[in-house]
């Protein structure tokens, strides 16, 4: 078993290149099985979920190759025949349901066993399934697994109860052969729909709208095999950002869109820190600064993101006053907060509302990352922390962080990973 150790307190210093993102590229494999010529993807993240992904597709005969030299991943689904995907694997990452679109689209036909992930709250996969339905898909429940299968797709107007992110992918991408015109109405407005748009668009496809609510796809009846970068991870460049604030630094942030970060870059000037230089996608981020406490909703796109709800959480645990956090998009995401009173932070929780009174100081002890977002929250507060700070089951922090102890070693801070 791996660890990750923190000692702080340090100031950071140095710039850091921000990775693909994550929520981006995952999506993005998964559509390359509607295609049946290769496909390239430039800058492709060695994280777990990738990894999880791409095991995936090969276990169904897909040629899937990434080099270690300029992490070009190269994806070739010719060859795709199984269409019952591996329960272990499916079990291990949520987003390997993203596959049931692009399988139903191109065959008609997709059984996968229902999908896992990190435990932060109800994640239901109906409005998938509603969006299968209206495309004309017959739905079958089983124990522990869903098939779908269809003899023609047909366009439609679907519109989502919630704007989910995973649904608006899935739907999106199992209408591109759909004949005539699919509307998603109330669809996910985040960067990574508007990438996954992107690269559909690059293959051939016409999807228009993505990124804006409603999502037009005409269908067509095939794709071309191409290359494409996807963006850079939004939430990792804003947990860089909560770093320079949380630990009084100056960093420069390489890889940031100003427009995607909005509310998280606006709630930290709330709090104090100041932002210039916004050139070639870098920006200087000046955390020295006094801070002040804030009052945060996470809601969806263009919102304050649910992702960096636990990294704000440890920033604000050491800002003098009272700050609150109130957590609207999943019911079971505070479990890092029982991990940083183990700290010393002082937050109370009340339903979905976090309180949080900021402490004096943080203290190092043995600590656990209950979830992807929850270990990066625990690292910040690491950085702070007086004396060692021991993280253990990292490999969530793995499934969305690509080397993160590297990245923070080459800012100055103190911290490493060990085997036990």
């Amino acid at each position: 078993m791996e660890k990750i150790v923190v000692k702080g307190v340090k100031e950071l210093k140095g710039e850091v290149d921000i990775s693909c993102a994550k929520n981006s590229i995952l999506p993005i494999i998964a559509a390359t099985i509607l295609c049946p010529e290769p496909i390239v993807i430039e800058n492709a993240p060695k994280l777990e979920d990738v990894d999880v992904i791409c095991k995936l597709l090969s276990e169904l005969n897909c040629d899937v190759n990434i080099s270690n030299v300029n992490n070009r991943l190269t994806i070739d689904t010719k060859n795709i025949v199984e269409m019952d995907a591996n329960t272990e694997l499916m079990r291990k990452m949520r987003a390997s349901f993203l596959i049931m679109g692009p399988m139903l689209a191109r065959f008609g036909y997709c059984k996968l066993s229902l999908p896992g992930g990190c435990n932060i709250g109800s994640r239901p996969i109906d409005l998938h399934l509603k969006g299968f339905k209206l495309l004309g898909a017959e739905i079958i429940m089983g124990h522990g697994f869903v098939e779908v299968k269809a003899k023609k797709m047909i366009g439609s107007r679907i519109y989502l109860d919630f704007p989910s992110v995973g649904a608006t992918e899935n739907i999106m991408m199992a209408s591109v052969f759909a004949e005539g015109t699919t509307i998603i109405e109330n669809a996910a407005e985040e960067p990574e729909i508007w990438d996954l748009a992107q690269f559909l668009n690059k293959m051939g496809a016409k999807v228009k709208g993505a990124g804006f609510g409603k999502i037009t796809i005409e269908g067509i009846t095939s794709l071309k095999g191409t290359s494409y970068r996807p963006i850079c991870d939004r939430i990792e460049a804003g947990t860089f950002m909560i770093a320079a604030a949380i630990t009084n630094s100056k960093l420069k942030i390489n890889g940031v869109n100003e427009e995607h970060l909005r509310p998280v870059i606006e709630k930290l000037k709330e709090c104090g820190v100041k932002f210039s230089e916004y050139i070639n996608n870098s920006v200087i981020v000046d955390g020295r600064s006094i801070k002040k406490p804030l009052d945060i909703k996470t809601l969806p796109y263009p919102g304050f993101p649910t992702d960096m709800q636990a990294q704000m959480m440890s920033l604000l645990s050491i800002v003098e006053g009272v700050s609150v956090i109130t957590e609207t998009v999943f019911e079971n995401r505070f479990m890092h907060v029982a991990e940083l009173q183990r700290m010393g932070a002082n937050i109370k929780i009340d339903g979905r509302t976090a309180i949080i009174e900021g402490a004096p100081k943080l203290t190092g002890c043995e600590v656990r990352a209950t979830d992807l977002r929850a270990g990066a929250a625990l690292i910040l507060g690491g950085l702070v922390a007086e004396g060692e700070t021991e993280i253990s089951d990292i490999y969530h922090i793995d499934r969305g962080y690509v080397k993160i102890e590297e990245k923070f070693r080459k800012l100055g801070a103190e911290i490493y990973r060990i085997n036990v």
